[in-house]
């Protein structure tokens, strides 16, 4: 395959400004890349993303590319690609980038093996399908390489299950679990973004409506949130006890999803998790249920199901797919199941990625200097990094917080202090 798999490269321009725009509302990474481009921490360091081609994650690239990378993209998702970003990313930065949005999982699977051929030593994953490829297909590439970063929930999951299963094959960094990646990403980012691919692709005024929000992890609180205030009246469904608990403490209904799926107007999962939304569930929902995924993958919403008991399938808008049902139902999946957010939206607001890959780009930094000495598991951002990137956003907002005195720094380390 050639160096760059895009639609268009005449669609760069239009790229330019959008990453340009971005960068305006990532004052961390901005910060990161001018020491990277005086320091060069990768130096002679291959390395292969697979991540979602956004405007952000152009600033991202750009950034590695500054400290020195050979980098090159290539899609997470068959959905999420800017079009006119992958032309700006190849023709302005001279970055290979093989992900064209709408592509099927054939062409999804030549890219992700065209981003390998650059025998990577670090990958950047968003799902960990970099990972379970090379450990399936690659795996003579893995002398090379030296560790990788992970995104997001669902890639975590599986690389701690290979860790577990002892096939994990080089360590790697859980950016998810720092907490200024999924306490703010996940929560804010996720919330309103997926509001707005809902919005965007159904057009539907949501006050008044019934939304049921499945899994009331930092995805899901941050989307309860943001439907309820847009009006609507939202339904949690859990299998964790004490997060159901937190759920009906700020004031969600909690219930199965058996029975919320017999009066919710709007669905949507993110659980990350396997027909979260199932066949029994779709045989009891009304007439003109809008049904969407904003977890990762679209297993969370088990479509053949949905097909099989449907007569006809035909695409009403953009990103709507109207299923009627043998019984005379019209049933509609946003964007074939996957990411809502990313599918008829533009993903996450950039001032919320610049954190988020503040935490890969110096994810990256710690793996490149430290990878010999750790093991083939799963590791958490240190904390310092974590800290670190906190500091920075507060310097970019211009906000300022106390510091302790020595006095007080003497008390909380003495137990001899009395009340």
């Amino acid at each position: 395959m050639s160096k760059a798999d895009v639609k268009d490269l005449s669609l760069a321009e239009g790229g330019n400004r959008r990453i340009d725009w971005a960068e305006r509302e990532m004052p961390v990474l901005r910060q990161i890349a001018a020491r990277f481009s005086k320091e060069k921490p990768f130096k002679g360091i291959r390395m292969s993303a697979c991540l979602h081609v956004t405007a952000e994650t152009a600033n991202l690239m750009r950034t590695l590319q500054a400290g020195g990378a050979d980098v090159v993209l290539t899609a997470s998702n068959p959905l999420s690609t800017q079009d006119d970003v992958a032309a700006s990313l190849v023709t302005r930065d001279e970055i290979p980038v093989y992900a064209i949005k709408g592509e099927d999982n054939v062409t999804y699977y030549k890219h992700l093996h065209a981003a390998l051929d650059h025998k990577p030593h670090i990958t950047m994953d968003d799902g960990a399908d970099l990972v379970s490829t090379i450990g399936k297909d690659r795996r003579e590439l893995l002398p090379g390489v030296v560790g990788g970063t992970e995104e997001t929930t669902t890639g975590v999951i599986r690389l701690r299950a290979m860790a577990a299963d002892g096939v994990l094959n080089f360590p790697i960094i859980a950016v998810n679990d720092a907490m200024t990646k999924h306490f703010f990403d996940n929560r804010y980012g996720t919330g309103q973004s997926t509001i707005d691919g809902i919005v965007r692709a159904t057009n539907m005024l949501l006050a008044g409506k019934v939304f049921v929000v499945a899994g009331y992890g930092w995805c899901g609180r941050g989307l309860a949130q943001r439907a309820r205030g847009m009006g609507s009246n939202v339904v949690v469904t859990e299998i964790d006890p004490l997060v159901a608990l937190e759920a009906v403490m700020d004031g969600f209904r909690v219930m199965p999803m058996m029975d919320a799926a017999k009066i919710g107007d709007i669905f949507c999962t993110v659980t990350g998790d396997l027909n979260v939304i199932d066949g029994k569930h779709f045989e009891v929902m009304k007439d003109g249920a809008i049904v969407a995924n904003s977890g990762h993958f679209n297993v969370e919403i088990n479509i053949p199901a949905l097909e099989a008991m449907s007569k006809s399938k035909s695409l009403v808008r953009p990103f709507v797919d109207r299923y009627v049902t043998r019984d005379g139902r019209e049933l509609h999946i946003l964007g074939e199941g996957r990411l809502i957010n990313l599918a008829s939206a533009e993903g996450h607001p950039a001032s919320v990625m610049d954190m988020s890959f503040a935490n890969q780009a110096l994810s990256a930094e710690y793996m490149v200097k430290n990878a010999a000495s750790l093991q083939k598991k799963v590791y958490s951002v240190p904390e310092v990094i974590d800290r670190e990137i906190a500091r920075l956003k507060l310097e970019a907002m211009g906000v300022k917080i106390d510091t302790l005195t020595e006095e007080q720094v003497k008390y909380l380390n003495s137990w001899e202090e009395g009340t």
